[in-house]
């Protein structure tokens, strides 16, 4: 006879599957789940099959519960600066589509700024109702016209091109470069919480997975590294776009050597994030491994680096972190190159 081993409370519980009629098996429920959940005869609940070819089950209770439903916000209690604000984007992120921000009297001014300006950075994210005590948003993202690894390589590039633009303003003391740079972070900031939010309800259901193109949920992990990194690195980006324009306007005070070290850096620091991004994708072990080595020497650039300018050791500082999250991604392309088998390593026979 077939035996079925489950997980329940913390250790292992084994049933025998019973037969039912002439080719039906079944097993029993574990007594107190099915009153944790208030559960009765007839009740349905949903099967969903694993990675490891194991069976999720599932009180429809609770997937109802994770597709839909309106969150209410009470802006009263987001008394401080941007707590409105990171509360809407947590719901947006954590895959909620339908909120409510409500208020005792009238919704303080600077409140709906926030609002408003939220609306505007999240992709899907709408305005339906307001009035002076309430607001209702609602996020009509279809999943499935998003695919994951897309979403990815879209970051990489936006980060990419960032990073080439303020070098440019460096080079050629033309501050329209390092201006589009910055322009560019709201952008990043739109695809980082999208990718995230994608990512977070493919964890909860494998039919989103498959929607986004994401074929191991094991992958999870490592896309939302990912994406983090890049946004992370958008933002000193940006931090070195604006010291790039601040350095401008002392013209001629700049040593020479000093702009050729940084530009020299960064094509360092390009070349790993650069590279990086490509092992991830193409999961290479020994790509990725040289990108971990290189990021050495960017540490002894960085202490070598003398200027009494404090905006040229901002840009240089930055420049080193930005080659810290490369090595970031680089490891996650490590990890993930490891999950199969290669020539490199692989489960002895």
């Amino acid at each position: 006879m077939l035996i079925n081993t489950i997980l329940w409370c913390g250790r292992l519980e084994t049933r025998k599957l019973q037969k039912v009629g002439y080719s039906t098996l079944c097993v029993s429920l574990p007594r107190k789940w099915v009153k944790d959940w208030k559960l009765k005869q007839g009740d349905p609940v949903t099967l969903a099959q694993e990675r490891n070819g194991s069976l999720k089950l599932t009180p429809k209770s609770l997937v109802d519960i994770s597709q839909g439903g309106e969150y209410v916000i009470n802006s009263d209690l987001c008394d401080e600066p941007g707590m409105l604000m990171r509360v809407v984007v947590g719901n947006y992120i954590l895959g909620h589509d339908s909120y409510k921000i409500t208020s005792s009297k009238r919704i303080d001014s600077s409140h709906m700024e926030e609002i408003r300006a939220t609306a505007r950075r999240l992709i899907g994210l709408s305005i339906l109702e307001e009035s002076p005590d309430q607001v209702i948003i609602q996020c009509s993202i279809d999943p499935g016209k998003f695919n994951i690894q897309s979403l990815i390589r879209r970051l990489s590039i936006i980060v990419l091109t960032m990073l080439d633009e303020a070098m440019q303003t460096l080079s050629t003391s033309d501050s329209s470069f390092a201006k589009d740079a910055i322009s560019r972070e709201n952008e990043v900031d739109m695809i980082h919480s999208l990718t995230t939010r994608l990512l977070l309800s493919a964890q909860e259901d494998r039919y989103m997975a498959e929607k986004i193109g994401l074929k191991d949920p094991l992958h999870i992990i490592g896309n939302v590294l990912v994406s983090k990194y890049l946004e992370l690195v958008a933002d000193q980006v940006e931090s070195i776009a604006r010291d790039v324009i601040e350095i401008e306007k002392y013209g001629g005070a700049v040593e020479f050597a000093d702009i050729e070290g940084i530009l020299n850096l960064s094509k360092l620091v390009l070349g790993i994030l650069h590279d990086a991004i490509d092992c991830f994708f193409a999961e290479d072990i020994k790509k990725a491994n040289s990108v971990l080595e290189r990021r050495n020497i960017i540490d002894m650039e960085e202490r070598s680096f003398s200027s009494n300018m404090p905006n040229l050791h901002g840009i240089v500082q930055g420049l080193a972190i930005i080659s810290e999250k490369g090595a970031g991604i680089a490891e996650a392309a490590l990890d993930r190159a490891l999950e199969r088998p290669s020539d490199i390593c692989r489960l002895s026979a």
